[in-house]
């Protein structure tokens, strides 16, 4: 297949979207492959609504959205599993953005919030806020993650620092901050009253389940906050991708561009383990898929935000289905399952790449 061919096939095609105060370049591929990821997650949302303590038809379902229905049925749609199947979308997102965020700037497929330990940073902040400090504010949560976390990046970071950054120390010295980290969390729960050790243990195992639109609203606008710095410093992380001395000569300032990503990056995951609690490995997941789905070189923004939401709903579905089955499983637990499986494979790719195939 000569040069010509490649750059009219389909996943070489781009379309440009211009703004008055930005430009972005997609892939049509990476384009058609998100679009079909964002329908199949709004999809999967949209099923499990029907799901639960009180299982409901299809038609229920539908009579509840054309305004027709029940109040019964009014209620245990809009109010109960609306809101959790809308935070299952956003928050699989915003997952998606943060993990792709880390591992572009770490280049690194393990550099993902959650295993950099900037997870257990907000997770640490949210639970001296619940039980030293007695304030559980949905944003009295949402600073104390957000805290946590530029503060855990920044320790990771000091850490880490030896005439530059290098992506794998950064990964080992977060993986150390982390166990530091859960040891302390452990310590403040045995400390503490058994009612509250119980509440933040079961809100430590990441569940949405309990959001309401009382406590996603405010989600919701700082979620659109976030995709609008994510759009306007995607370009900015393609330029980083390429290496330091290429984004300088392009005209990037690297240091303020690296810091805004990393202050995304944690904020995107500050804010879903706020509201939710810590969700693990879909931010590590997310972009590595999309990017085996897009056959892209570098890692999207868009198709890892698709693919984390995608991800998040089948893994919400699951753990209704389970629930309604046996019993109430966070899906916090269902996807670090799932995710820990993948990162054992991961570590067995990585091995076998660094040995030559030997190993």
């Amino acid at each position: 297949m000569n040069v010509t061919k490649k750059q009219l096939d389909f996943g070489y095609r781009t379309r440009v979207i211009r703004t008055r105060w930005l430009s972005q370049r997609i892939p049509l591929r990476t384009a058609g492959v998100s679009a079909a990821l964002l329908t199949v997650a709004v999809f999967v949302a949209a099923f499990a609504i029907r799901f639960g303590d009180f299982p409901l038809t299809a038609g229920e379902v539908l009579a509840v959205v054309r305004g027709a229905g029940d109040e019964f049925h009014r209620m245990i749609v809009m109010e109960w599993r609306l809101p959790v199947a809308v935070a299952a979308v956003v928050f699989g997102a915003l997952l998606g953005i943060g993990g792709a965020i880390f591992q572009s700037l770490t280049r690194n497929p393990l550099g993902s919030p959650d295993i950099i330990g900037f997870d257990a940073g907000s997770y640490t902040a949210v639970v001296l806020s619940i039980l030293v400090f007695g304030s559980s504010s949905a944003w009295a949560l949402a600073a104390a993650a957000l805290i946590g976390g530029l503060a855990t990046a920044s320790l990771v970071a000091l850490l880490a620092y030896r005439n530059g950054f290098q992506g794998f120390r950064l990964i080992i010295v977060g993986i150390g901050v982390s166990a530091v980290l859960g040891s302390v969390n452990s310590f403040l729960i045995t400390r503490s009253d058994s009612t509250d050790a119980i509440a933040v243990g079961f809100w430590g195992a990441g569940s949405i389940t309990r959001v309401s639109w009382g406590t996603l609203l405010p989600s919701l606008v700082i979620a659109a906050v976030l995709c609008v710095a994510a759009v306007v410093l995607a370009a900015s992380l393609r330029q980083l991708e390429l290496g330091d001395d290429v984004a300088v000569a392009q005209g990037q300032r690297v240091g303020v561009a690296r810091l805004g990503l990393l202050v995304l990056g944690v904020a995107t995951t500050a804010l879903v383990t706020a509201a939710a609690g810590p969700i693990g490995f879909i931010a590590l997941v997310a972009p590595q898929l999309a990017r085996r789905l897009t056959r892209s070189a570098g890692t999207s923004l868009l198709s890892a935000a698709a693919m984390g939401a995608a991800l998040l709903a089948t893994a919400h579905l699951a753990s209704v289905l389970i629930a309604q089955a046996y019993r109430a499983i966070p899906v916090g637990l269902i996807t670090v399952c799932l995710g820990g499986l993948y990162l054992i494979w991961l570590l067995i790719r990585e091995a076998r790449r660094a040995g030559g195939g030997s190993a």
